[in-house]
């Protein structure tokens, strides 16, 4: 089962975009699709998505939050004419934040924000299919501290680490030297990637896009909150914020069994439990299943 799954949070289109990623990326399919009833935000579209073979999660739930560059999905392409494909596919009715072309990492790169604003940055890299990895750009007041994020997030995970790392030079202004130019790491067997960014954005981590933990038992959940959550009014129904400002979800395994059951009175207790929750109880939602 996959550990961490991004999870992006639409006003109203997360069915709309469920179609289009999945008819454009190979190996890619929408794996359910329900509807989560009386919530503060009303009724809430949920949708379950594999694009090359990752998992993501997808909500509709209201204009609360907007998708920034600060995480964007990189997609490694075998070829550039599958670079300019996803390009295609993805760029109209979006936004250019690098133009599709020749660049001194790649032969053929581009990263755009598609219709709903969601960053793409589609890279030519030779790999044998193509592969989405989730990157964190740290801007800002957080600039600076891609390195130290990620051994706080790999000293939590099991199968994790940094497995490559680049500075920035002396002569890379506004980025300040030995910052993380570029960096790929691993948790709990899943591709990431970040970087340090001095240049004057206009934009940092959002709710929009979360990582969602999967978590055995309570022991589990309060390993990782404990050690992610630093903003205490942004706890609620199992979201933190860590000390750089990205959200997580910090979710028992057994939730998604419990919310897909047939009996839709299981379901309504558990979200009633849960939305008066912080950190989850697990004890507490199996109860409420129960009933």
């Amino acid at each position: 089962m996959q550990k961490i799954v991004p999870y992006l949070w639409f006003d109203k289109e997360a069915k709309e975009a469920a179609a289009l990623y999945t008819a454009t990326f190979p190996d890619s399919r929408i794996e359910s699709v329900s509807t989560l009833h009386d919530t503060p935000s009303g009724d809430v579209d949920m949708v379950t998505v594999r694009l090359c073979g990752q998992r993501l999660d997808f909500m509709s739930a209201g204009p609360l939050f907007k998708f920034t560059p600060a995480i964007s999905f990189v997609v490694e392409c075998p070829t550039a004419a599958e670079v300019d494909a996803f390009w295609a596919a993805l760029s109209p009715g979006g936004s250019e934040l690098m133009p599709l072309g020749e660049y001194p990492f790649s032969p053929r790169f581009a990263w755009v924000q598609d219709r709903y604003g969601v960053s793409w940055q589609f890279l030519c890299s030779g790999v044998a299919s193509p592969r989405i990895t989730p990157m964190l750009m740290f801007v800002g007041a957080n600039c600076g501290k891609a390195e130290a994020a990620m051994q706080l997030y790999t000293s939590l995970f099991q199968d994790s680490r940094i497995d490559a790392l680049m500075r920035y030079g002396a002569d890379e202004a506004p980025d300040r030297e030995g910052t993380v130019n570029h960096a790929g790491f691993t948790l709990a067997g899943q591709s990431f990637a970040a970087l340090d960014s001095a240049h004057a954005h206009q934009f940092n981590f959002t709710e929009a896009i979360s990582l969602m933990v999967y978590c055995a038992d309570q022991a589990e959940i309060d390993h990782f909150w404990d050690a992610l959550s630093a903003v205490p009014e942004a706890e609620q129904c199992g979201w933190l914020k860590d000390r750089y400002g990205v959200s997580w979800q910090i979710v028992p395994t057994a939730l998604d069994a419990m919310m897909s059951d047939p009996d839709p009175h299981k379901a309504a207790r558990v979200t009633e439990a849960f939305l008066k929750m912080k950190k989850f109880d697990l004890a507490a939602l199996e109860r409420a299943y129960a009933g």
